[in-house]
């Protein structure tokens, strides 16, 4: 029985409700760390082993277009896929691969004054995200999501 919270998105965002988009969402929603294609792939293909590479794919791509995921971009050229609406940006380490989400409206707050007094000529900002890339030096330790401090 598909999650009901998944086909909750697929009705908000207009989509026609199919097997394989709730399972696909069902996965994405699932694996953490933004996973990648492969990723979930692979472990979409542990219980539906005879979806096609192609139908996850133009999944994504509908998801993407939709906004229902968005698309992160590592160091690495990879494209990661992050299912999370609210406003964050992403802390990458460049030894790991790994990305954790990290909220800080101190930082909003900042870029939205800079770019509302800024003013690009012919320009409307959609959405921004940052992504700051470094080194962690502690291991995960079951934290799921980064926050600052004040």
């Amino acid at each position: 029985m598909a999650n009901r919270s998944v086909i909750e998105i697929l009705i908000n965002h207009n989509l026609k409700i199919t097997p394989q988009r709730i399972a696909i969402l069902e996965v994405i929603l699932i694996l953490e760390n933004h996973p990648d294609a492969d990723r979930i792939t692979d472990y979409l293909r542990l219980s539906n082993p005879n979806i096609s590479l192609s139908t996850i794919y133009k999944t994504l791509v509908t998801f993407t277009k939709k906004g229902i995921i968005k698309k992160v971009a590592t160091a690495k050229e990879s494209i990661r896929y992050d299912v999370i609406p609210e406003r964050h940006h992403h802390l990458y380490c460049s030894e790991s691969d790994r990305i954790e989400d990290f909220y800080d409206e101190d930082l909003n707050n900042i870029i939205d004054e800079y770019l509302n007094k800024k003013k690009i000529p012919n320009f409307t900002v959609e959405d921004i995200k940052l992504q700051i890339t470094g080194k962690f030096t502690e291991a995960k330790a079951g934290k799921k999501q980064l926050k600052s401090k004040p």
